[in-house]
């Protein structure tokens, strides 16, 4: 009997790419069943290695633009994907608009703007796409997407009919928008946005009491981005007719999902929802017989919307085993044997420095995956 296997991980973070460990896990199965079907389906789940994942699932590729950075004059060397149909493209605004490009001593979101993640979007534009599919993760801005929309080419005044710089600042200052010269490519392609973030754009729970401290605000800063916020939110009640202040999930990246609601007429979805639709997840689990999907780390919080949980979920509707192989097992893995995962594996072979670990991923990986179909093999005989 020839088994088939369809490989579903995500990257394991500073360690592996998502694609790393599907060829890791297909050596260690060939190592003992040399004859076996092997479907390599690297996966995301909306965060960081969303393009790789889904360039490397429908043989797309890559495209690289410079573009502006969160920090007012910086310029950074970003990308974007073009899925293998040529039609979808994929961004991830920290590419363009993240933490990760701010050094700690200098995060300000009154002065980070999301005008790069915009920026993207237009490159994007200008290969014909008729889908873009935005990654909104580990944002650096709290400007309610008015610095994507402004490169787009929103106009925002103030009482004087004066451009309002498109940042953090920016927002109490807002008076009056016009759309006159929004590029009119956004009205034919659709925008799917992956955020697994329900938290609405104001309030207790909003953009700015949430996210705006780890980006660098204040307490006393805190409360001004809220008013801009919510200046903000009231001018496009007035001017567009449209009320974001409560909608869930356009307070994620700093209430970029609101400017992407506004502007672009986006989708929020949860993030691995929408690469399992794009990587056509459902027809290459149908045919295995067994699944094998990891992720660096594993406990009670990848039941909500992690990857491993969304593959499960996927195989569980074809009645297929799953078995997850993690870097770390943390608090209440025996809660997800109850959403489809058949069994959960540690990779690492002993204690040691982290950096040691992340250096042998690839290795554990494949131990780890032979070990799992020698086990299975026994079944076999």
């Amino acid at each position: 009997m020839t088994l088939t296997f369809t490989l579903a991980p995500d990257s394991f973070k500073e360690s592996m790419t998502a694609k790393q460990v599907c060829d890791a896990m297909e050596l260690g199965i060939k190592h003992i069943l040399p004859d076996a079907k092997v479907q390599k389906v690297p996966m995301a789940d909306g965060g960081e290695g969303t393009v790789d994942a889904l360039i490397a699932a429908t043989n797309g590729h890559k495209e690289f633009v410079t573009v502006n950075g969160p920090l007012p004059g910086q310029k950074v060397k970003s990308y974007f994907g073009i899925l293998g149909d040529g039609k979808t493209a994929v961004i991830e605004m920290a590419k363009a608009s993240g933490l990760e490009l701010v050094p700690p001593e200098k995060r300000d979101p009154f002065i980070t703007t999301t005008f790069g993640t915009g920026e993207l979007i237009l490159a994007a534009l200008n290969h014909g796409v008729k889908k873009i599919i935005i990654g909104i993760g580990g944002s650096a801005t709290v400007d309610g997407g008015i610095g994507m929309a402004a490169a787009l080419g929103v106009k925002f005044y103030d009482v004087n009919q004066q451009i309002v710089t498109p940042n953090g600042a920016g927002l109490n200052q807002i008076n009056s928008i016009s759309l006159k010269d929004l590029d009119q490519r956004i009205k034919q392609t659709e925008f799917v946005v992956a955020s697994d973030v329900t938290n609405p754009l104001i309030g207790k729970n909003g953009a700015a009491t949430v996210f705006g401290p780890q980006k660098g605000a204040l307490h006393t800063g805190v409360k001004q981005l809220e008013s801009g916020l919510t200046n903000y939110a009231n001018v496009v009640k007035q001017t567009l007719n449209i009320d974001v202040k409560n909608i869930s999930g356009s307070g994620a990246a700093g209430g970029l999902g609101a400017g992407l609601i506004i502007f672009t007429n986006a989708t929020l979805k949860p993030g691995i929802e929408i690469v399992i639709d794009a990587v056509d997840l459902k027809n290459k689990i149908k045919d295995a017989d067994i699944v094998l999907t990891g992720e660096g780390g594993i406990d009670f919080q990848t039941k909500f919307g992690k990857t491993p949980f969304g593959v499960a979920q996927v195989a569980k509707s074809f009645q297929k085993p799953v078995i997850v192989e993690a870097g770390y097992l943390g608090e209440g893995i025996d809660q997800l044997y109850h959403c489809g995962i058949t069994a959960i594996f540690g990779i690492l072979g002993q204690t040691g420095e982290l950096k040691t670990a992340l250096k042998n991923g690839p290795a554990n990986i494949t131990r780890t995956t032979e070990n799992i179909v020698r086990t299975l093999k026994i079944q076999l005989k």
